[in-house]
């Protein structure tokens, strides 16, 4: 039986337990006719830099400050030591980072759950001293700032 963990859905305050993160991304609107390929493709590349700058943070137990860099969307909705010891609980049994390589990526105007913005879901393929095969998705979100911060994460 593979257990499902949810640590943040954007807006949702973040639990663990079973359930779905975007449900395979179903529910996305991508507006493709408002931007071009190319638009699309360098917001993708930049919101991949920053969840991989993020997942650094993840990767090293730095958990506060993973908070502390996330969207302010997240920051909003979640309170940092309910974070940071939720997140503890599930990365540290995992191990080290073995690998980690971007299977997939979706730039999206709508999620579920959130407010309209501009959003790319990526998914990751990862490997874990204590666990093969894991997937991340990692959901950067353009802020108001107009930077590419995390605003969701996900294990499997």
């Amino acid at each position: 039986m593979t257990k499902k963990i949810i640590i943040v859905t954007l807006a949702m305050v973040s639990f663990l337990g079973g359930g779905l993160f975007l449900a395979g991304c179903d529910d996305v609107s991508t507006s493709p006719g408002v931007n071009s390929s190319a638009k699309v493709a360098d917001k993708e590349k930049a919101a991949i830099a920053a969840a991989e700058q993020w997942l650094a943070f993840l990767d090293a137990g730095q958990y506060a400050k993973t908070h502390d860099e996330a969207a302010s969307y997240f920051r909003g909705a979640v309170p940092k030591d309910q974070w940071t010891q939720q997140i503890q609980g599930v990365r540290d049994p995992l191990g080290p980072l073995k690998s980690r390589k971007v299977k997939n990526t979706t730039y999206a105007t709508s999620l579920p759950g959130a407010p309209d913005g501009e959003y790319v879901v990526i998914i990751f393929e990862a490997s874990f001293d204590n666990k093969a095969s894991a997937l991340e998705t990692v959901t950067p979100m353009l802020d108001r700032d107009g930077q590419w911060r995390v605003s969701g994460y996900y294990i499997k």
